[in-house]
């Protein structure tokens, strides 16, 4: 029975659809954000070009090599220092693995409450976009509707004069109908954000 709660709540769950539309809104706004960037990289090519042509091969050569030979002698000394400060009693190292080891879990469930927070923000992002969405489609639709529709009148039935004999018997068998009056599409409106 659990099985099939979680089978339903989860198919009913409309939070993944709103983060997917929110995903998709954020990234239609990056997308819009492209051809800025696209000339800015067209005005500053020719010059870095121009700086990497006028750029000695051999000066490059020799500057890595000498931060290469940097870093080797920086890490060759912290391993040295590394392996001068371990201690060797297998007491505190497995503590310190313990130690680390619950870190690490610390570290895993703070990155994981981020990445949630993250989701609901987009989710929630998401849930606006819809109802923006819904509310221009509600807009068009109504706009529609009242184009192909106008404003219906109201329509009143005459009754014809009978005899007061025949009117009661009339009145008893079926009563008088009205004309029905269509009305325009009511107005969907959005809830107010949380």
């Amino acid at each position: 029975m659990a099985i099939t709660d979680d089978i339903r709540k989860a198919a009913t769950d409309p939070t993944p659809l709103y983060f997917l539309a929110g995903t998709a809104d954020l990234a239609v706004q990056q997308a819009k954000k492209v051809p800025g960037i696209v000339e800015q990289i067209r005005a500053e090519a020719p010059g870095r070009i121009d700086t990497v042509k006028n750029i000695d091969p051999n000066a490059v050569q020799e500057k890595a090599t000498a931060r290469a030979k940097v870093a080797q002698e920086n890490l060759q000394a912290k391993v040295t220092e590394l392996l001068g400060t371990l201690d060797t009693d297998l007491k505190k190292l497995g503590e310190s693995a313990q130690d680390l080891a619950l870190r690490g879990v610390g570290v895993a469930a703070e990155y994981a409450v981020k990445a949630r927070e993250t989701y609901e923000k987009v989710a929630e992002h998401g849930e606006q976009t819809v109802r923006t969405w819904r509310g221009e489609a509600a807009d068009e639709i109504e706009e529609l509707a009242i184009a192909v529709e106008p404003k219906a009148e109201p329509v009143e039935v005459k009754e014809e004069e009978k005899p007061a004999v025949a009117e009661d018997a009339s009145a008893k068998k079926s009563p008088a109908k009205k004309a029905s009056v269509r009305k325009p599409a009511a107005k969907k409106t959005t809830p107010p954000a949380k």
